[in-house]
């Protein structure tokens, strides 16, 4: 089953799940898409629902006037889970100046590096904006696996994630691990949520991620999710080891595509992820004021 949320104008945020390219509104049978993918997970059967028009018409920019995509679901909390890749553990213990080691540390440890990252406020949905920091310089996306899971642990289900981090804040000290991680539209999320049962192996999943300036592609990268080193029941493992979770947490899964200094992400920059199995996420990059 592929689940979305969208807005309906007049309605509000509805439920939809995607047959053939069509949305179908399953809100009145089945409420919330974490109700759905619960209900779904218990063995309920998919809701038939009513069209309410393709998917592709729904992936426009967010207004409250126009029917849109929404993140697919709203997350009680968000973590990341970071060193999942040896070319992240490598890129980041060049890059750092005081902590040169750390990384590789993480990387083959036992423990993996876990993180919060915030709630439904602190992400944005398909076509919305991710943030910069007005503190930051070097803000890159983190293209990745995300997965919804379950307070006891199951996986609910699978999409695309963009944890946006400000990497100048971690590098200049690790202690600002936080500050790089948590702030408005540090998390993008979508554009569906896949069930386990259309997705029987995530390690075949291979995300694609592209930045555009204007009318230039200023970075084009790849990475298959076989290349990751823990599993995902491992990581969701510690994630809830003495950490109760609520029903719908995300859990984003790290990444492999690295985006250098000199592909910093600018205001208006479009950054476009892309898993075949789940869709294509598209979202814009918006400079924060101060006080956002």
């Amino acid at each position: 089953m592929r689940v979305v949320q969208f807005h309906r104008p007049g309605h509000g945020p509805r439920t939809g799940v995607v047959r053939d390219g069509t949305v179908y509104d399953v809100t009145a049978e089945a409420g919330d898409a974490l109700s759905l993918l619960l209900a779904h997970h218990a063995g309920v059967p998919e809701p038939r629902g009513v069209p309410a028009g393709t998917l592709a018409a729904l992936d426009v920019a967010p207004h409250e006037d126009v029917a849109h995509l929404l993140m697919p679901v709203f997350p009680s909390e968000v973590w990341g889970a970071g060193v999942t890749y040896k070319k992240s553990a490598e890129f980041r213990d060049e890059d750092a100046t005081s902590s040169k080691g750390i990384y590789d540390q993480v990387y083959v440890a036992a423990r993996p590096e876990l993180f919060y990252k915030g709630r439904a406020v602190h992400c944005a949905g398909p076509n919305g904006a991710g943030g910069i920091r007005v503190d930051s310089d070097f803000t890159a996306p983190e293209p990745e696996l995300a997965i919804v899971v379950a307070a006891n642990g199951d996986i609910l289900g699978y999409t695309l994630c963009d944890d946006v981090s400000a990497w100048d804040i971690e590098r200049a000290n690790p202690l600002y691990l936080p500050q790089s991680k948590i702030f408005r539209g540090c998390v993008v999320i979508g554009p569906t949520i896949v069930t386990p049962d259309e997705i029987p192996d995530p390690a075949s999943i291979v995300i694609r991620a592209t930045i555009t300036r204007g009318d230039t592609v200023i970075f084009d990268d790849h990475c298959g999710v076989d290349r990751m080193k823990r599993t995902l029941p491992e990581l969701v493992h510690f994630l809830r080891l003495n950490n109760p979770i609520q029903d719908g947490t995300v859990l984003t899964t790290g990444t492999g595509i690295i985006v250098t200094q000199d592909q910093a992400l600018h205001e208006h920059d479009i950054v476009t992820l892309d898993a075949p199995v789940i869709g294509t996420l598209r979202h814009t990059m918006h400079k924060l004021p101060v006080d956002a």
